[in-house]
């Protein structure tokens, strides 16, 4: 097994010895370390700009900029200033027979990260696993290799002033070969977190030999039912599309009640200014037909329903009731966040409990499924699966449990 990985493992048992408070200084020193080397960051940053067209739904996550570096840096503080749950006692008891039983929270080891081009995964991971006593093994992307280089570089001399090995953090080579390594890794490398596409998590889930962690791909849905408010709605539908369209919270198919289509063209009359290309089903498109920009309007095909666009696109789908949109929604959803807009309480109460999904929002935007919205601090990946840890995985997700029994003596009889 490759060296790297055993120097990993090892690191991850001296993180058990390190003090909390020490990890907090370190996190503190990396904000202001990202902070002053941005000028660095940003060179190495354009070198892997410059291989991605700008068309490519992945550029807008590739790319940093002064003020995403600076929020990296807050994030970091933010992690820095929250509690952490390692050693947190979850319950205990004493047993008839004297055995004292506690249940701990513990770090769950050594964390292999598989992402595409997000640079600010290789620092969002690092922050949480050192928060919660793990060590990690970083595979990018070569879409983004100079920029994850140029941050660990950064970040490693902050780790040797506070007498952390670079091993607790390590940057695998951008090459397939390291994918297919990491997931043989059985003994020492505990959990998989896979962060991109669909093809990606599917490749890992389905070649994986060391348990993983899914975050699946966001097709995400709003309703708009017959109660809908339309100021409210226009706006809630207007940012869940277009905040940032290539993160996976972004919304990819409006679901609308049949007796709203009059209010459609107002409903999304605030795409229009960010040229949101609509694929509408019949109903949906003749309502829209002379309102929206005939460039921007086309009709919708079976394809259109159930993709994730990652791009100024999306979908429109005529539902004549509330049990019509579920069934919509538990056919193309990939579990990930989905919103209704609705006045009706019957109807908000039914959307929030029946659909299956990780996030699952009551007016308002789906843009808030985010670890740094959530409180967390940041974010190692959102799960789409329903074991160990669902939605946003901040510190608590990053950790297992142990059972701690102390006794005076007792043995088993039976």
């Amino acid at each position: 097994m490759s060296p790297q990985f055993q120097a990993t493992r090892q690191a991850s048992r001296l993180l058990a010895a390190f003090a909390p408070a020490a990890t907090d200084a370190l996190l503190r020193d990396l904000a202001d370390a990202l902070v002053a080397e941005t000028s660095f960051l940003l060179a190495e940053n354009t070198r892997d700009l410059a291989g991605m067209p700008e068309t490519d739904p992945r550029h807008d996550r590739l790319r940093l900029t002064p003020e995403r570096l600076a929020g990296i840096a807050a994030d970091l503080r933010t992690v820095a200033a929250l509690p952490s749950p390692v050693g947190a006692i979850l319950s205990q008891k004493t047993m008839p027979n004297g055995l004292q039983l506690s249940k701990v929270r513990v770090p769950l080891g050594v964390i292999g990260i598989i992402y595409e081009a997000r640079p600010n995964v290789t620092i969002d991971s690092l922050a949480l696993c050192l928060k919660t006593g793990n060590a990690c093994l970083l595979k990018g992307g070569s879409d983004a290799a100079f920029s994850n280089a140029a941050l660990l570089a950064v970040a490693a001399p902050v780790l040797a002033r506070h007498g952390l090995p670079p091993a607790v953090a390590t940057l695998l080579p951008p090459e397939r070969a390291a994918t297919e390594a990491l997931l043989r890794a059985v003994g020492f490398v505990d959990v998989v977190i896979p962060r991109g596409s669909q093809v990606l998590i599917n490749y890992v889930r389905e070649n994986a030999r060391v348990p993983v962690i899914e975050t699946g791909a966001g097709v995400v849905h709003t309703f708009f039912d017959e109660t809908g408010d339309l100021t409210s709605g226009a706006a809630i539908i207007a940012n869940a599309k277009t905040r940032r369209v290539s993160v996976c919270n972004s919304l990819d198919c409006l679901l609308i009640h049949a007796s709203r289509l009059a209010d459609l063209p107002a409903l999304l009359a605030p795409l229009v200014a960010a040229e949101v290309q609509l694929f509408a089903d019949a109903l949906a498109y003749v309502a829209l037909a002379g309102h929206y920009p005939a460039a921007l309007l086309a009709p919708a095909t079976a394809e259109h329903f159930g993709t994730e666009f990652l791009s100024l696109k999306m979908a429109v789908k005529t539902v004549a009731s509330l049990d019509e949109a579920l069934e919509h929604i538990a056919q193309f959803g990939s579990k990930h966040s989905e919103a209704i807009i609705s006045e009706d309480a019957v109807n908000l109460e039914t959307f929030l409990n029946a659909v299956d999904a990780a996030a699952v929002y009551a007016n308002a935007s789906t843009a808030f499924t985010d670890g740094g919205q959530f409180g967390l601090g940041a974010e190692i990946g959102i799960s789409t699966q329903k074991l160990h840890a669902r939605g946003p995985m901040g510190l608590e997700e990053l950790t297992s449990y142990k059972w701690l029994v102390r006794g005076t003596g007792q043995i088993r009889n039976s």
